[in-house]
């Protein structure tokens, strides 16, 4: 929560802060697993609009047609326009830009709900959240589609109010963030969803009889329809193959309710594979990746929901409590395939920071004229500050595989936790082996390097010359790995370097000339 001395600055302050860190940190990552195909995709759509929708190279490459290209899209156009930028950091800049998009939209919500303290109090807890803060650069599906889902919720908040006529700019606004979120990814359903039940509910506690009920749901839905063809209209600009047949986006929705594939996961200690998680796997991810200030924000707001029922006015806040815990129990009743933690629900991170953060501000402004208390509750509530941004330093640019304290923390997440499952360390990792290697004379054949990744991860930093990502691990004279599920355990060598953070190794190189050729197997 923001001192009274700094409220008039904060907004101002929080924005310069949060500028000069998507400007320091966009070009120190690595790729993400799937980033390259992701960036093809955007590149087919390009050309299917550059060859007057003749080119249908998009709808047959891997089963990146069942995605919205939005994002891909735009990434796509950035190249052409900026041919000489790293194609890879452009990604994660404007991945960093969408992130800073979805601050706002939950800034704006907060204020609509409980003024600027509650808006500021949830940026900051958002941004303190590794699986929030640190992805804001690498997790450039995941990211953009939770801001825009972010800017729906907002939609839906302000609406509330003006129904059963709200104004026609607001209903284009929503109708856009909608389009833009299906725009990504169908998960964009749980946005109708939650507009859906807001309406339903509006309407029924609305003043009259049944007939009267009635007749304002009516006019909400009738106000409601130019919503519609504007977020139809976005959906199929971004996603084209989800409005070339009528089942499409059907089809595009029980997939991924089914979708599942040979890949395993972690879950407090237990190896298990992705098709078999617990109905608590998402549940308990999302309690280990929360700042402990946004745990104590949710109990605390749980306690505010229960002592101040009659004062909170529950029609506002329907459409937050909807958009964080409609997925999560749909998650749990369905069981899908799960993995990588929260990464797949990083859009229910914006809605929970709301929450906590109301219970926070409800709870300091219950004990004004308390000096004591006030000045107790203001020191935790900076212990709590501070506790994720030391972490934070001590991990950057590493901080999205940050756990909290009651999780064991990052020391104790190898293991127990996803820790680096997006490789990131890979490309320091590759400058380690440079910096050890280019000072040798240049190899009459390219070093053949192994990675526990994709060959894309590990050769968009090293000079092809020189350096050879081979799928042939027997003869990789140099293994490069992620700590992430032991992998580096899989290829024989003599450590020559390692990326680390708190002690811990995330990504080491080994050498591998020396091994015998009875040992150059891999392991397991």
């Amino acid at each position: 929560m923001i001192p009274a001395a700094f409220r008039r600055f904060a907004p101002a302050l929080l924005s310069i802060a949060l500028v000069l860190y998507v400007l320091h940190g966009f070009g120190q990552h690595g790729l993400s697993n799937d980033e390259e195909v992701q960036h093809v995709y955007g590149r087919l759509l390009l050309d299917y609009y550059a060859s007057g929708l003749t080119d249908l190279s998009a709808f047959q490459y891997k089963n990146l047609y069942l995605y919205g290209g939005l994002f891909d899209l735009i990434a796509a156009l950035a190249e052409r326009l900026l041919p000489a930028m790293n194609v890879w950091d452009l990604r994660h800049l404007l991945t960093a830009l969408f992130g800073l998009g979805g601050l706002y939209a939950v800034h704006r919500t907060g204020r609509l709900l409980g003024g600027a303290t509650h808006g500021l109090t949830a940026v900051v807890l958002l941004m303190l959240t590794g699986a929030w803060g640190g992805a804001l650069f690498t997790h450039t599906k995941d990211i953009p589609f939770a801001a825009c889902m972010a800017w729906a919720t907002f939609c839906i908040v302000r609406l509330v109010p003006a129904l059963p006529r709200p104004p026609l700019s607001q209903v284009l606004q929503l109708g856009a963030a909608i389009g833009c979120a299906f725009g990504l990814r169908v998960g964009a359903v749980f946005a109708v969803m939650t507009l859906g039940l807001t309406v339903l509910a509006a309407s029924a506690l609305s003043a009259g009889d049944l007939r009267a009920r009635a007749a304002h749901l009516f006019a909400s839905l009738r106000a409601l329809l130019p919503a519609v063809p504007v977020a139809v209209v976005l959906m199929g600009v971004f996603w084209p193959w989800s409005v070339q047949a009528p089942g499409n986006l059907f089809s595009a929705l029980t997939t991924f309710s089914h979708f599942t594939f040979e890949l395993f996961t972690v879950l407090d200690g237990v190896q298990m594979k992705i098709g078999e998680v617990p109905r608590h796997y998402l549940p308990l991810y999302l309690a280990a990746r929360q700042p402990e200030l946004t745990l104590a924000g949710l109990l605390l707001a749980v306690g505010a929901g229960l002592v101040g029922a009659r004062r909170i006015r529950w029609m506002h806040w329907l459409p937050v409590l909807l958009a964080a815990g409609l997925p999560l129990l749909l998650a749990i009743a369905t069981r899908p395939a799960l993995y990588n933690g929260v990464r797949h629900f990083t859009f229910l991170l914006p809605p929970l920071a709301l929450i906590a953060a109301g219970g926070l501000v409800a709870t300091a402004r219950a004990l004004r004229g308390r000096p004591l208390p006030a000045a107790l509750f203001a020191a935790l509530c900076a212990v709590g500050v501070a506790l994720p941004l030391i972490d934070m330093a001590r991990l950057a640019p590493y901080h999205y595989m940050n756990y909290n304290r009651l999780a064991g923390g990052f020391a104790g997440a190898p293991g127990r936790w996803e820790t680096d499952y997006w490789s990131d360390g890979v490309r320091e990792a590759t400058g380690l082996l440079r910096a050890r290697l280019d000072a040798e004379p240049a190899p009459a054949e390219p070093w053949q390097v192994a990675v526990c990744a994709e060959s894309v991860q590990a050769q968009a930093w090293l000079p092809a010359a020189r350096y050879q990502v081979t799928k042939d691990w027997v003869r990789a004279d140099f293994f490069i790995s992620t700590t992430h599920m032991a992998c580096d355990e899989v290829l024989a060598g003599q450590e020559i370097a390692r990326v680390e953070r708190m002690g811990l190794p995330l990504t080491v190189v080994k050498d591998r000339r020396a091994v015998p050729p009875e040992q150059r197997r891999p392991l397991r």
